[in-house]
């Protein structure tokens, strides 16, 4: 952690316009999906407000305490916000969500299935009051069909959409370590949300995004479903290898440590036999010379690889990969991961602010040489609730009542 913290940068004052500057972006919000999405557009320099229950919040707020009794995903998904709360089931709550809405530009959501309909807030109903409103809403399933009221969450995303296959070993399936349906709904509206900003500079109306987390993980499962077109095997459960090329995946070596290594092609093939294994001869093998070859033979080539590895160390072996021009990681931990030299190097850690003090937070990875990221602080409960009030003209007094009646 100290090289990391040595090595940030701090990039929150630049007086480059943004991209989103301007864009104000209303979210009812929990979880990742949508706070992911909304994240992005924060970065970009949109206001965000997030609307969260009164005493409660977002609930992700209380997933752990990892990061200084903060939880780790919500100090992940939401810097760079504003929290006000409000009880929607109250009418002060709808009066002051409807003035919000008079003002914005995009509305986020990713509440229970038929929730926001039931509120008053489904595009159809708002798009008459406010035409110019990008409405996007994030459900498990989307709108219409037999599935369109099923809960969802993240891993049973996973494995409603065959990620759990493919994934694992061939005895036992494996999730994946982060909110992969999450992330995928997450990026799909955020770019959707994009795209909607720039069909409203052309025709001046607001218009409706429907994101399906579902659909999402499908289009992400392109390649296995292909794989298993009209009825094939699918690719089988390779652990950490690839499932359909060989040699790629984890190998142990002598030191007692792994190298990640990929081959793509027959150059490489041969560059690998001759240099990395120095067994030229391995190259024309009749088991090995093609990669339909390789994998249908791969125990065997397995073998071959790790007895080799055997008598190298880690930095032999990548000394040997690295001299074939053969792709090649580190198999990394999370500490491993904070402390990475590249990340150092290229200054890719800034600080934000949060209730708990300064922490590290990435660098958003697509950077534009005109403007830097926004990475603002992650707001406690409520933390903005009086200011947003104050600004749609709300008294301090009246502020205060409505604190007192539970509204906010």
């Amino acid at each position: 952690m100290n090289q990391t913290t040595q090595t940030m940068k701090q990039t929150n004052g630049s007086a480059a316009p943004r991209p989103l500057d301007g864009i104000t972006v209303i979210s009812l919000e929990h979880a990742i999906a949508a706070p992911f999405c909304t994240r992005q557009l924060a970065d970009m320099g949109a206001r965000v407000i997030k609307v969260e229950r009164p005493g409660v919040g977002d609930f992700a707020r209380s997933y752990d305490e990892r990061v200084k009794g903060m939880a780790s995903h919500f100090v992940w998904t939401n810097r760079s916000k504003e929290s006000l709360t409000l009880d929607l089931k109250r009418p002060e709550a709808a009066d002051i969500l409807q003035e919000l809405l008079e003002q914005a530009d995009v509305l986020v959501q990713n509440l229970a299935p038929g929730a926001a309909a039931r509120l008053g807030l489904s595009f159809e109903a708002l798009h008459e009051k406010y035409p110019r409103l990008i409405v996007c809403d994030i459900s498990g399933y989307g709108e219409g069909g037999s599935y369109q009221n099923k809960k969802a969450y993240d891993l049973l995303i996973q494995s409603e959409s065959g990620f759990l296959s493919v994934t694992g070993t061939p005895d036992n399936r494996a999730k994946a370590g982060c909110s992969i349906s999450d992330i995928a709904a997450g990026m799909y509206a955020y770019s959707s949300i994009l795209s909607a900003l720039l069909l409203r500079g052309r025709t001046g109306q607001g218009s409706r995004i429907d994101v399906s987390m579902l659909e999402s993980m499908v289009e992400w499962m392109g390649f296995p479903m292909y794989y298993a077109f009209e009825g094939a095997e699918p690719p089988p459960r390779a652990g950490a290898a690839h499932a359909t090329i060989y040699p790629y995946g984890p190998f142990p070596v002598g030191d007692g440590s792994e190298v990640m290594l990929g081959l793509q092609n027959e150059r490489e093939w041969v560059a690998f036999c001759n240099i990395v294994l120095e067994q030229p001869e391995v190259a024309g093998d009749s088991r090995f010379n093609s990669n339909s070859q390789r994998v249908a033979n791969k125990e065997a080539l397995r073998v071959l690889i790790v007895t080799t590895f055997a008598s190298l160390t880690r930095a032999q072996v990548i000394q040997r990969l690295e001299a074939a021009s053969i792709a090649n990681a580190s198999v990394n931990t999370m500490l491993d991961v904070w402390n990475h030299p590249q990340l150092a190097e290229r200054q890719r850690w800034s600080t934000i602010d949060s209730p708990v003090g300064p922490l590290p937070a990435l660098i958003p990875p697509a950077t534009n040489s005109e403007f830097q990221a926004r990475m603002d602080k992650v707001p406690a409960l409520g933390e903005d609730s009086a200011s947003i009030l104050a600004g749609l003209g709300y008294s301090d007094e009246q502020v205060q009542v409505l604190a007192q009646q539970g509204v906010i």
